[in-house]
Protein backbone atom coordinates (compact mmCIF):
# COMPACT_ATOMS: atom_id res chain seq x y z
CA UNK A 1 0.00 0.00 0.00
CA UNK A 2 1.37 3.47 0.78
CA UNK A 3 5.10 4.10 2.28
CA UNK A 4 4.99 7.74 2.51
CA UNK A 5 3.02 11.06 3.47
CA UNK A 6 4.59 13.50 0.74
CA UNK A 7 1.96 16.59 0.32
CA UNK A 8 -0.26 18.13 3.00
CA UNK A 9 -2.43 21.08 2.18
CA UNK A 10 -3.50 24.14 3.90
CA UNK A 11 -5.68 27.02 2.06
CA UNK A 12 -3.85 30.71 2.17
CA UNK A 13 -5.59 33.88 1.08
CA UNK A 14 -1.93 35.45 -0.39
CA UNK A 15 -0.06 33.14 -1.94
CA UNK A 16 2.91 36.21 -1.89
CA UNK A 17 2.15 37.15 1.93
CA UNK A 18 1.93 33.30 3.03
CA UNK A 19 5.57 33.31 1.38
CA UNK A 20 6.97 35.84 3.52
CA UNK A 21 4.87 34.23 6.78
CA UNK A 22 6.15 30.40 6.22
CA UNK A 23 9.38 31.24 4.56
CA UNK A 24 10.68 34.96 5.97
CA UNK A 25 9.59 34.04 9.53
CA UNK A 26 8.47 30.30 10.14
CA UNK A 27 12.02 29.68 8.27
CA UNK A 28 10.56 27.08 5.82
CA UNK A 29 12.18 26.45 2.66
CA UNK A 30 10.10 26.98 -1.11
CA UNK A 31 10.30 23.82 -2.70
CA UNK A 32 8.06 24.18 -5.95
CA UNK A 33 6.60 27.77 -7.41
CA UNK A 34 5.12 27.01 -10.75
CA UNK A 35 2.71 28.85 -12.39
CA UNK A 36 0.14 26.47 -13.96
CA UNK A 37 -2.28 28.48 -15.57
CA UNK A 38 -5.25 28.03 -13.60
CA UNK A 39 -3.43 27.77 -10.55
CA UNK A 40 0.08 28.46 -8.72
CA UNK A 41 1.31 25.14 -7.61
CA UNK A 42 3.17 26.74 -4.11
CA UNK A 43 4.96 24.10 -2.09
CA UNK A 44 7.08 25.09 1.08
CA UNK A 45 9.13 22.44 3.73
CA UNK A 46 11.79 22.04 6.74
CA UNK A 47 14.73 23.34 5.63
CA UNK A 48 16.94 19.91 3.63
CA UNK A 49 13.40 17.54 4.54
CA UNK A 50 11.53 18.20 0.82
CA UNK A 51 10.13 14.72 1.16
CA UNK A 52 7.15 16.11 3.03
CA UNK A 53 5.54 19.65 1.49
CA UNK A 54 2.86 21.68 2.12
CA UNK A 55 1.19 23.01 -0.63
CA UNK A 56 -0.06 26.39 0.19
CA UNK A 57 -3.42 27.02 -1.86
CA UNK A 58 -5.34 29.68 -2.88
CA UNK A 59 -8.96 28.77 -2.54
CA UNK A 60 -10.40 28.62 -6.04
CA UNK A 61 -10.60 27.26 -9.66
CA UNK A 62 -10.92 24.49 -10.94
CA UNK A 63 -11.45 22.33 -7.81
CA UNK A 64 -14.43 25.10 -6.59
CA UNK A 65 -16.79 27.83 -7.71
CA UNK A 66 -16.26 31.29 -7.04
CA UNK A 67 -19.04 31.00 -4.73
CA UNK A 68 -17.66 28.21 -2.70
CA UNK A 69 -13.74 29.77 -2.68
CA UNK A 70 -15.35 32.60 -1.08
CA UNK A 71 -17.60 30.23 1.81
CA UNK A 72 -13.56 29.05 2.30
CA UNK A 73 -11.81 32.28 2.32
CA UNK A 74 -14.71 33.12 5.21
CA UNK A 75 -14.02 29.88 6.77
CA UNK A 76 -10.43 30.25 6.52
CA UNK A 77 -10.29 33.39 7.80
CA UNK A 78 -12.51 32.72 10.75
CA UNK A 79 -9.93 29.87 11.96
CA UNK A 80 -12.78 27.54 11.00
CA UNK A 81 -11.31 25.10 8.56
CA UNK A 82 -10.34 22.82 10.63
CA UNK A 83 -6.92 21.95 9.41
CA UNK A 84 -3.55 22.89 10.71
CA UNK A 85 -0.22 22.14 10.94
CA UNK A 86 1.89 20.37 13.80
CA UNK A 87 5.93 21.37 14.01
CA UNK A 88 8.70 20.20 16.43
CA UNK A 89 11.44 22.18 17.70
CA UNK A 90 14.55 21.40 19.79
CA UNK A 91 13.51 24.18 21.56
CA UNK A 92 10.15 24.97 21.99
CA UNK A 93 10.72 28.38 24.42
CA UNK A 94 13.49 29.74 22.34
CA UNK A 95 11.87 29.08 18.91
CA UNK A 96 9.07 31.01 20.57
CA UNK A 97 11.29 33.74 21.65
CA UNK A 98 12.56 34.07 18.15
CA UNK A 99 9.07 34.25 16.60
CA UNK A 100 7.74 36.71 18.77
CA UNK A 101 11.17 38.79 18.22
CA UNK A 102 9.37 38.58 14.35
CA UNK A 103 6.47 40.00 15.16
CA UNK A 104 4.18 36.64 14.93
CA UNK A 105 1.16 36.05 16.89
CA UNK A 106 0.48 33.96 19.33
CA UNK A 107 -2.82 31.91 20.63
CA UNK A 108 -1.26 29.63 23.41
CA UNK A 109 2.41 30.36 25.10
CA UNK A 110 4.97 26.96 25.62
CA UNK A 111 3.01 25.12 28.20
CA UNK A 112 4.20 21.61 29.48
CA UNK A 113 1.98 18.75 28.47
CA UNK A 114 2.31 15.13 28.39
CA UNK A 115 3.86 14.69 25.71
CA UNK A 116 6.51 17.72 25.79
CA UNK A 117 6.47 21.43 25.16
CA UNK A 118 4.49 22.90 22.96
CA UNK A 119 2.59 26.01 22.13
CA UNK A 120 0.09 27.62 19.29
CA UNK A 121 0.15 30.36 16.76
CA UNK A 122 -2.40 31.15 13.42
CA UNK A 123 -0.67 31.97 10.43
CA UNK A 124 -1.93 35.64 8.69
CA UNK A 125 -4.79 34.07 7.46
CA UNK A 126 -6.71 31.83 10.71
CA UNK A 127 -4.91 28.43 10.12
CA UNK A 128 -3.83 27.09 13.06
CA UNK A 129 -0.04 26.13 13.94
CA UNK A 130 1.09 24.55 16.88
CA UNK A 131 5.09 23.39 17.32
CA UNK A 132 6.44 21.42 19.80
CA UNK A 133 9.54 20.00 21.58
CA UNK A 134 9.15 16.08 21.92
CA UNK A 135 9.50 14.30 24.37
CA UNK A 136 12.64 11.73 23.68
Amino acid sequence: MFNAITHSQIYVLDQDEALDFYVGKLGLEVNADVDMGFMRWLTVSIPGHPERQILLEKPGGPMMSEETAQQVRELVTKGAMGGGLFLSTDDCRKTYETLLGLGVEFTDEPTERPYGIDCGLRDPFGNSIRFAQLKS
